[in-house]
């Protein structure tokens, strides 16, 4: 889950593991109504990957949304969970206003952008996020990790749009380098501008190894390294 923890941009470094990959791809939803449920996530514009029937009491559906490396199932006799159960499931968008209306052009039910109260965890609104109080509009600073907008499927699953441009140090595997949206880049690509400007300005002059100072700073940002001085 993403959060909103982007008062402290401590990095917690955790031990080196084997080179044993463990991607995180299922998601499972409960649901009620198996053809409802797969007309509402056609219906986001999401990827069907399968529809298995293997008999009356069991079907697998599975979608994935767009960009994502992780999908979602659900169906019959898929889980015990009870519908409309699985709450708090973030999708991840670089244009909060965007993806917020083209799902409104789909026709979903989506809340207006909201933000957090600051330091307030407790209050009357459906909780987001460790029990945020909503305040409406997206964040007055358009911070990253900030703006959220919500839904929910037929049966009360409950989806959250969250708004990232660009992410923390170490926030991602420090040996990829990926950007999920040109904003997120562009948005790379102003800090290292702004940073190599600090660095002519040390050296006196041009750096015509301009390029590969830019990847050296984006590749050390992403991965939670020490920056190119």
């Amino acid at each position: 889950m993403s959060t909103t923890l982007e008062r402290s941009e401590t990095v917690i470094e955790t031990p080196k593991v084997s080179a044993l990959d463990m991607k995180f791809e299922i998601v499972v939803i409960p649901v009620s109504d198996v053809g409802r449920a797969k007309n509402f996530y056609a219906g986001l514009g999401w990827r069907l990957d399968a529809d298995y029937e293997a008999n009356a009491d069991f079907r697998v559906i599975q979608f994935t949304p767009p960009g994502s490396g992780c999908s979602v199932i659900f169906g019959r006799n898929v889980t015990a969970a009870a519908p409309g159960s699985a709450q708090g499931l973030y999708l991840i968008v670089s244009d909060i206003e965007g993806a917020r209306k083209e799902l409104l052009g789909r026709g979903v039910a989506i809340s207006e952008t909201f933000h957090g109260a600051g330091d307030v965890y407790t209050g009357p609104d459906e909780p987001y996020l460790f029990g945020r109080t909503r305040v409406s509009g997206p964040d007055p600073a358009r911070g990253s990790y900030r703006s959220f907008a919500s839904f929910h499927d037929p049966d009360g699953n409950g989806w959250l749009l969250q708004e990232i441009t660009g992410r923390l140090p170490g926030r991602v595997d420090e040996d990829l380098t990926t950007f999920n949206s040109s904003t997120e880049l562009a948005a790379a690509l102003r800090r290292a501008a702004a940073a190599h400007g600090e660095h002519e300005k040390r050296t006196g002059g041009h750096d015509t190894g301009w390029a590969d100072w830019y990847a050296d700073y984006i590749v050390r940002e992403q991965g939670g390294k020490a920056l190119p001085a």
